[in-house]
């Protein structure tokens, strides 16, 4: 139970509700331990009568009515007790997996973009989800009825020692047989529930890559093959599950076989003591009603000890991306106002994962205010560039400077809330339009919204739908077209209205005419913000300040749009191919 230590801060929090469920759990069941003792009595008095040591029959009777009367009132505070006991503990159990959750998310958030791009969005869902609802079955039901266990083992075991020490250890003959068998089934279910579990996350990875790719699965007409690859994969989780059950399904029989077994000896032994006087008749109905009443603890020691198991096999899968620390941390607390010129010195980047080198020895400077356009085949780095300037990784050899100082020195929260970034493939969430703008600024007024879209030249496109700015768009923004989105995107961009603005290839679902549109916008927009243009179209780059071509990672040409132009390369080819294109 290494794995689950995690949690004790948990039960630290909430520790006040915790003790008092647990002290509602101890008086429920003392109470619900008084009925062997009194029904034992009653049967005794009985005796007593029959026997002829008690005569009067109207005392013998009241005394029946009060022992019945009392057993009934028994049972209903004890009952009331147990609702309680569940209302603390099991609501105490839901407050945790509340936190456990948050941590994790949080967690998730403060992770570096390098660890998403190694593990799969269906194991972190899972691992959130169904990892965490095991583990709530450990602080509540676990924690609950380990304690019904104790008390009920501890005071009844007690009491039965009180009564008849000899009956007493005849009944307990079966359940060191038990403890064995929970040792060793216990170790099958932890190991069987660890692979239960990573099969779990290859499933919902599969799904969640399925549904988000179904129009490509549909456009190539691949259903049966995808259905055969899943129906192979929950095959094989369901042999798994199957494994672990068949280890669970040993617990319930194996616990009613030795609870019966401790119910023969007492009719047994306690049998040849009523015959020998030693013992009324009552003791051994008292002895039953405390075996039985023992069953369910004995039995749940089964269930405890696999939601235990099952709950420690999830907690290792948490903790593993609990004990991660993130690859870029904030080093400052202190609070910086960017101005927006940013320099690269001597800056190389090697991605961890591919161990592609994206970007060699690159040196620019763009002074704030200042526009710089940045050109190049597929795979030239430019994407790297825009990364590393949002500070989404670090780099291992050179130097990037924001304002002169160091990018690591800067407190990173501070950095990202002041760069506005249109991503080259644009991610809209399913929510309505103008709260995909407002994502930029949540406190920005509907006239803020209209006036960005405006400027996104996406306003005419959204005023169009039945709902307007209120539509509700599918999941990662489906409803709307590839232009639509990434114009979406740039008003979420520019509501935000930051020192930084960053183009990563936004304009390459518009045409010609809607680009000139919202380049011109942009530039009155851009003014005094520190803008980069990532493009493939020279008529992105032409109005800019400055203009890099990047070959391989390598700055192979710089300057304004004038310079470039005039030596022969790939900017000049890529202009003259672009004007014949537009002639035709």
């Amino acid at each position: 139970m290494k794995a689950l230590k995690y949690i004790n801060k948990f039960f630290i929090k909430y520790k006040w509700r915790l003790l008092i469920g647990i002290l509602i759990t101890i008086l429920s069941k003392l109470l619900a331990l008084k009925v062997p003792q009194i029904v034992g009595d009653s049967l005794n008095i009985v005796e007593d009568y029959q026997s002829g040591v008690v005569t009067d029959y109207d005392a013998v009777k009241h005394q029946l009515f009060i022992n019945v009367l009392i057993i009934i009132g028994v049972a209903l505070l004890a009952g009331f007790f147990t609702f309680l006991m569940r209302q603390t503990i099991i609501v105490t159990s839901r407050l945790i997996e509340f936190d456990l959750k948050n941590e994790i998310y949080q967690q998730y958030q403060r992770l570096s973009l390098n660890f998403y791009k190694k593990n799969r969005t269906g194991d972190l869902m899972n691992r959130i989800s169904e990892d965490v609802s095991k583990v709530r079955m450990y602080v509540g039901p676990a924690v609950m009825y380990t304690m019904n266990m104790i008390v009920l083992f501890v005071v009844g075991f007690t009491q039965m020692v009180s009564i008849d020490v000899k009956l007493t250890m005849y009944t307990l003959i079966p359940f060191p047989v038990l403890s064995i068998s929970i040792f060793v089934l216990s170790k099958v279910i932890h190991k069987r529930s660890s692979i239960v579990q990573q099969y779990l996350s290859h499933l919902t990875t599969f799904n969640q890559e399925f549904i988000s790719g179904i129009s490509v699965v549909k456009s190539y007409g691949i259903e049966k093959s995808i259905i055969k690859e899943f129906d192979n994969l929950a095959d094989k989780s369901k042999e798994k599950n199957i494994h672990l059950h068949q280890a669970n399904a040993l617990f319930f029989p194996l616990m009613v076989l030795l609870i019966g077994l401790s119910n023969l000896i007492v009719i047994y032994v306690g049998g040849k003591q009523y015959i020998n006087d030693e013992i009324q008749i009552g003791t051994i109905i008292e002895f039953m009603l405390y075996v039985n009443i023992l069953t369910w603890p004995v039995a749940v020691v089964g269930w405890v000890t696999s939601m235990i198991q099952q709950a420690e096999a999830s907690q290792i899968r948490i903790n593993e991306f609990l004990d991660q620390e993130p690859e870029i941390k904030n080093n400052t607390n202190k609070t910086t106002n960017l101005k927006g010129k940013v320099s690269f010195k001597d800056v190389t980047f090697t991605y961890d994962d591919t161990n592609i080198t994206a970007l060699k020895d690159i040196n620019f400077t763009v002074k704030n205010g200042e526009t710089i356009a940045i050109l190049g085949k597929t795979g030239s780095g430019k994407s790297t560039i825009i990364e590393l300037i949002a500070r989404l990784y670090d780099t291992k050899k050179g130097t990037i400077f924001i304002d002169d100082v160091p990018i690591e020195d800067l407190n990173l929260n501070n950095l990202r809330d002041q760069i506005g970034f249109v991503p080259q493939d644009p991610f809209l969430f399913s929510e309505s339009i103008g709260n995909n703008i407002k994502f930029g600024k949540e406190e920005a007024t509907e006239a803020a919204i209209i006036q960005a879209a405006k400027d996104a030249v996406v306003h005419d496109n959204i005023i169009d739908f039945p709902k307007g700015y209120d539509t509700i768009l599918g999941e990662r923004g489906v409803t709307l077209s590839g232009g639509q989105k990434q114009r979406v995107s740039i008003a979420r961009a520019i509501i935000k209205n930051p020192k930084i603005l960053i183009f990563d290839d936004c304009l390459s679902a518009v045409d010609t005419e809607t680009e000139e549109r919202i380049l011109k916008n942009l530039k009155k927009v851009s003014q005094n913000k520190t803008t980069f243009i990532i493009s493939h179209r020279v008529s992105s780059a032409k109005n800019a300040d400055k203009i890099i071509i990047l070959d391989q990672g390598n700055i192979i040409q710089q300057g304004t749009h004038n310079q470039p132009i005039t030596i022969k390369g790939y900017y000049k080819e890529l202009y003259e191919q672009q004007l014949l294109e537009k002639e035709n």
